[in-house]
């Protein structure tokens, strides 16, 4: 199923598992739940993490906790072609409210997520940040009511 250059084999997979469920789990832990030496977990998981599979660890925050309860989507238009001009997703990555940069077809060249603190906050950030970044043509915004969900995790199969 997984057929590609990091070739990851069932273990690796349930390590990945693992980690992605809870990043804290010791590697004692682990290494009871897949019934090996700590060392040989701890090898396998330095091996992920050098081929990059394993990118970083991260702690997830409520974003309530810090008022940034505005969550908008911004798909901006510009006038050189996704991959042309790495100038406008260089800048917009540049910018901390920026959560995600992507690239996408259709009308639009790139689609944004943005979490601030309310409608106030993004505008200034537009009218700061997103208006000094050359070749963007034009923005089109639509503002989340409600999240029903908003993960990171992958599926990750059982091989």
């Amino acid at each position: 199923m997984l057929e590609n250059e990091f070739s990851l084999d069932k273990t690796d997979l349930h390590i990945l598992r693992l980690l992605q469920e809870n990043a804290r789990m010791s590697n004692a832990d682990m290494a009871r739940e897949l019934g090996m030496a700590p060392s040989g977990v701890l090898e396998r998981v330095k091996k992920l993490e050098q081929k990059n599979v394993i990118q970083q660890y991260t702690t997830r925050i409520n974003p309530n906790a810090l008022q940034q309860k505005l969550l908008a989507f911004i798909f901006i238009k510009a006038n050189v072609g996704p991959g042309c001009d790495s100038v406008v997703t260089d800048e917009l990555a540049k910018i901390p409210e920026v959560q995600e940069v992507h690239h996408v077809a259709g009308d639009d060249c790139y689609l944004v997520k943005i979490r601030t603190y309310d409608s106030a906050s993004l505008m200034e950030i537009m009218r700061t940040r997103f208006a000094v970044i050359p070749n963007m043509m034009s923005t089109r915004t639509t503002i989340v009511l409600e999240t029903v969900k908003e993960q990171q995790q992958l599926v990750i199969p059982e091989k």
